[in-house]
């Protein structure tokens, strides 16, 4: 197998490298002249990268067996490839102004290398790879949490999150140094079949999966979520809450039953415990909020739990039913933060009480944000419904009757919280609602996008069959 075969197989990685890198160079050539056509020249390109992630290819790998590839594969990173696009569209506002006017070239330079890394580690089958994967994500992340330099909470919520990050990076390290011990390996396959009932083997097992946890904000690895969310620019946020947390959800899915397999009922019964206390915390601590960042900081801790229940299924429709919420998930979230951004940047509001009366001023921003509230909670007949019911019914045909019991009491308790923002956008009284607003093209597009996904995705059926047939040879 020649290197031109080797990199073909990474086509995703190196397409998507190709793209950091013509953008690195347009922002230090193009100069000030160029600013104003960075921004469609960005979108353009991602877009064919995203086009040119669709071609079909058979399942190989490469550099001896470090980079692996399936065709479900390509399923995940066109979905994270999406909502990365979606972002994008919402970000424009962010340098209309002087603060951060010269700053667009390190966002999508940084975005898109986080990107990078949640690739690698996504298509990874060694530790070693997975790890560089994981930092590459995780310290230009940091870098866009504390991007808005004069913003006293960006930077107290980079510093959080560098430090919590480093801190959960060094245990799971810890737990692969644990396996490699005792194993001998850092492949995935070969450290599989080695994998005893040895205690160190066990340490590094809970060790490993405690720094996953972290990137995936499970219960009781979520404090930082809350003050990380309110602090960063609103669209690191959003990136933060469905990208960045969808790829740590596929890479956990995908080393449970790659590496972890010997160890299925120790990890079904570790994900059950936590799925009850995640959704149940989550959604008891998003009653109280007011501001709405920190409101769906809680929101996508709870919705970490709901995502959990297709991996403790243990079956291709388990996986493929987790697969579908998160794309659900990211296009319902994104609405909301779409509206959220919208507002924020031209009028400085994040609370939920600026919002009574909105729909006398922003019936079309109320009717989107209404719509992103409705398919987070799940009401039928919009998607997020159809993601809900799925996910159920995965893990009630294993048997976890208890789990969807009381997933679906916590489901009744979140339509508190989300109904509360919708009452106050077309029922609480404001005499002095927020003034009517205009966003520009592109998030509209982004807005329009969502807003049709929310409406016609659930009724897609088929998707789910598609991913189904696709998802068990990972």
């Amino acid at each position: 197998m020649s290197y031109f075969d080797h990199f073909m197989t990474m086509r995703s990685e190196v397409s998507l490298l190709a793209v950091i890198l013509f953008l690195l160079l347009f922002d230090i050539i193009a100069g000030k002249k160029g600013e104003k056509y960075f921004q469609p020249v960005a979108i353009l390109l991602f877009v064919a990268h995203t086009l040119l992630n669709l071609v079909p290819a058979a399942a190989g790998e490469s550099f001896g067996g470090m980079y692996q590839y399936h065709p479900v594969m390509t399923i995940i990173k066109t979905m994270l490839n999406v909502a990365t696009l979606i972002i994008f569209l919402q970000s424009k506002h962010l340098f209309d102004g002087n603060e951060m006017k010269n700053q667009r070239g390190e966002y999508y330079f940084l975005t898109l290398c986080t990107l990078l890394g949640m690739y690698l580690m996504i298509s990874s089958g060694h530790f070693l790879l997975f790890f560089i994967g994981l930092e590459t994500a995780s310290i230009p992340l940091a870098t866009l949490v504390a991007f808005s330099k004069h913003c006293k909470k960006s930077a107290e919520a980079g510093a959080k999150f560098i430090l919590l990050s480093a801190f959960s990076s060094g245990i799971l390290l810890f737990g692969i140094s644990y396996l490699y011990g005792t194993t001998g390996s850092l492949y995935f396959a070969e450290v599989a079949t080695k994998l005893t009932v040895n205690p160190l083997q066990i340490m590094a097992f809970i060790f490993f999966l405690s720094g996953i946890f972290f990137k995936v904000s499970f219960v009781p690895f979520h404090l930082w979520t809350a003050d990380v969310y309110e602090g960063a620019p609103t669209n690191v946020t959003s990136y933060l809450s469905v990208v960045s947390k969808s790829s740590a959800a596929f890479v956990l899915m995908t080393l449970l039953f790659k590496l972890f397999a010997s160890y299925l009922h120790e990890w079904q019964t570790l994900l059950f415990w936590i799925i009850i206390v995640t959704i149940t915390v989550g959604n008891l601590f998003a009653l109280r909020q007011q501001n709405t960042k920190r409101f769906l900081a809680f929101s996508s801790i709870s919705q970490a739990g709901y995502i959990a229940l297709g991996i403790i299924s243990g079956s291709a429709l388990g996986m493929a039913t987790m697969i579908y919420y998160i794309f659900i998930y990211l296009f319902s979230n994104l609405a909301a933060f779409g509206v959220i951004s919208s507002i924020e940047s031209r009028t400085g509001k994040t609370d939920i009480p600026d919002y009574k009366g909105l729909y006398q001023t922003n019936p079309k921003l109320s009717f989107v944000m209404m719509l992103a509230m409705f398919s987070l909670a799940g009401i039928a007949p919009f998607a997020g419904f159809m993601s809900k019911f799925f996910i159920f019914s995965a893990a009630a045909q294993q048997g976890y009757y208890l789990l969807v019991i009381v997933a679906v009491v916590n489901t009744i308790i979140s339509l508190y919280y989300y109904l509360r923002v919708v009452k106050a956008m077309f029922i609480d009284q404001n005499g002095q609602p927020l003034p009517a607003l205009r966003t520009d093209i592109w998030n509209r597009a982004s807005l329009i996008i969502c807003t049709v996904a929310i409406i016609f995705v659930g009724l897609l059926g088929f998707i789910l069959d598609m991913i189904e047939k696709q998802s068990f040879g990972i």
